[in-house]
């Protein structure tokens, strides 16, 4: 991540939502900048308006579309009461997004190295937040005394160990169904 962002105009924020789009629907890496001109009518000047090569505009594509996520993400989260209901709600939301991804996107994330660092940090960004949702939930009583930041490194070990496909390869199991499968031991284990 830059350490200075520029703040976007109106008309670029609303090119980027429509590269997000695109890409989480087609993937990146094999589109050029002249096809992204093509197809969002837009000419490279307003590209390079976004970010300075293809490798930077796909990690600003990258970015834009975990931060849509979180955004849904814990939205999902309004209302649901309970720790366990929120740890299982958050976890079959992000199932959920993952779901919603087409695996040409996934797959070119996991592709390059600075993409694939912004999906690594927003995993970690997720098992922060389930380590808070425990530590709520062991406070409250409503979870069983467990150590917090132990389930979230494990959490966190599972969710890398999805983000890198080593799931699929050993049972097969998409992203999705293997945070559903997560959302189901954790909140099982934590209040049974």
């Amino acid at each position: 991540m830059t350490a200075a962002r520029t703040r976007r105009t109106a008309r670029q924020q609303q090119l980027l939502d429509r590269l997000v789009d695109l890409c989480e629907a087609e993937g990146f890496a094999g589109f050029t900048l002249d096809d992204l001109t093509v197809r969002l009518g837009c000419s490279k000047t307003t590209l390079y308006s976004l970010a300075g090569s293809k490798l930077e505009l796909a990690v600003e594509i990258v970015r834009a579309s975990f931060r849509r996520a979180t955004d849904l993400i814990e939205a999902r989260l309004d209302g649901v009461e309970g720790a366990g209901p929120l740890i299982d709600t958050y976890l079959r939301a992000v199932a959920d997004h993952l779901q919603s991804l087409s695996p040409a996107f996934l797959a070119d994330i996991a592709a390059f190295p600075a993409t694939d660092a912004v999906y690594r940090r927003n995993t970690e960004a997720a098992a922060d937040r389930i380590r808070q949702l425990v530590s709520e939930g062991v406070a409250s009583g409503e979870l069983r005394q467990v150590h917090a930041g132990f389930v979230a490194e494990m959490v966190a070990a599972t969710m890398f160990d999805i983000q890198r496909g080593r799931l699929f390869e050993r049972l097969e199991l998409s992203d999705a169904e293997a945070y559903a499968e997560l959302a189901d031991f954790v909140v099982q284990a934590l209040t049974d």
